[in-house]
């Protein structure tokens, strides 16, 4: 599997991310891969530890596969079932591991690359760092996790997150608990062979060879961001926004009327249920039911059609307005799975049932 590569080096297991080209967007089969590398090396008494991190390229991880998955949502929706259901238990299993995990977030780090970056225990960012969840853009929803991460950020950020598609770079993510730890990018080959040796002292080598990163602008926007996002129903949102007046408030409305209306009441609705879920499993089953039903809706697939395909920034929404998805459409996404057709995580014994 030349698209990611699994090794052991010294005490630890290696996860590199290997699709320059693609930016390391995640495959079935690399998902697939990613697993079955640590089933082996959770039950190894000589892998101490998992590092997690990319081959070359300027994005650590930019996502999925979405052009499949509008693929196959337009048609029968098999596929893209099928690859949510590996990538989600990769998640899980990432987020039950229980040796240490650290995950190198050098460059882009969205959708997909959040899903293996937020469960490990140590997060690093760099200067590189550029992490987003900016799936409504294309009728999607923040997922592989999503309605977990964002929902427990300070104030309503995760929210506005989840809407906008902002852009944080390493210093946000450091100042916002995304990242555990801010290192340099020219010493993370040294971090990575010193963690190789001496895994036992992970959280020490990293802590070395942190330094204080930059101011994070986005604290300067937090009393906004608290204010105009208190709501979760889209149309509050939007009037916060509009009653709001500033510059500020004027960038992120004309971005929020870009976004899909009924991606965002999705995101809306899967934050307010993640902030009270109390399993990562229960997360990522009812993620799973939201996914494969949106990916065969009009929204998704007139998204990446807009962004991806034709790239002409001109989306058809199907409402064309929050005012026009009913209470009953967004249940109806939300509807859990037949028993039969339910997503299961793999057991921590990596016993597939």
């Amino acid at each position: 599997m030349q698209d990611v590569l699994t090794f052991i080096d010294g005490k630890i297991g290696r996860i590199r991310l290997n699709r320059p080209k693609a930016l390391h967007a995640l495959t079935r089969d690399m998902c697939s891969a990613m697993l079955d590398a640590l089933v082996e090396w959770r039950g190894n008494p000589t892998v101490k530890g998992v590092v997690i991190d990319h081959a070359e390229g300027r994005g650590f991880c930019a996502g999925g596969d979405i052009r499949m998955l509008a693929e196959s949502g337009a048609a029968d929706g098999a596929e893209a079932r099928a690859f949510f259901y590996t990538e989600y238990r990769l998640n899980h299993y990432l987020f039950t591991f229980r040796k240490p995990t650290v995950a190198f977030m050098d460059g882009i780090t969205m959708g997909g690359g959040v899903g293996i970056s937020q469960p490990c225990r140590f997060r690093v960012a760099t200067e590189n760092t550029r992490f987003a969840m900016p799936e409504t853009a294309i009728g999607l929803f923040p997922d592989v996790g999503g309605g977990w991460y964002l929902s427990r950020l300070p104030g309503r950020v995760g929210h506005f997150l989840a809407l906008t598609g902002a852009r944080l770079d390493g210093a946000e993510c450091k100042y916002l608990g995304l990242a555990t730890h801010y290192i340099p990018h020219e010493r993370l080959e040294e971090v990575k062979a010193r963690i190789a040796e001496r895994p036992d002292r992970t959280a020490g080598i990293l802590g070395q060879a942190s330094v204080t990163p930059p101011p994070a602008r986005i604290e300067n926007n937090l009393v906004h961001i608290n204010r105009s996002f208190a709501s979760n129903r889209v149309e509050d949102v939007i009037a916060a926004l509009e009653a709001d007046g500033s510059e500020w408030a004027e960038t992120e409305l004309a971005t929020l009327r870009c976004k899909s209306p009924q991606a965002c009441k999705v995101s809306l609705r899967l934050l307010s249920d993640g902030a009270k879920m109390k399993d990562f499993a229960d997360e990522m089953r009812q993620e799973y039911a939201v996914a494969t039903r949106v990916v065969q809706r009009h929204d998704f697939i007139e998204g990446v059609r807009s962004v991806l395909i034709d790239k002409d920034a001109m989306p058809r929404w199907e409402p064309s307005t929050p005012e026009g998805i009913s209470d009953h459409m967004i249940d109806t996404i939300f509807a859990p799975m037949p028993d039969d057709e339910e997503w299961t995580p793999l057991s921590t014994d990596g016993a597939k049932p």
